[in-house]
């Protein structure tokens, strides 16, 4: 399956959730947003939401500082 990653062209083996591309990438949930073809996906549904061959991901990390 192919899906675009912050504008990056990505491949994963067979069904993938948004909770496991950012355990693939070794992003932590927590300190994560994340739109799903110009829809943002609540954290509670990271584990639920399957991807699917096309989807276009963007992935916004915060980062605390002063």
């Amino acid at each position: 399956m192919d899906i675009t990653v912050n504008g990056e062209e990505r491949r994963f083996e067979g069904p993938i959730t948004v909770a496991g591309l950012l355990a693939a990438l070794e992003l932590q949930p927590r300190k994560i947003a994340v739109e799903r073809n110009l829809e943002i996906v609540p954290k509670s549904l990271f584990e639920d939401t399957a991807l699917s061959d096309g989807d276009k991901i963007e992935i916004v990390q915060f980062v605390g500082g002063g």
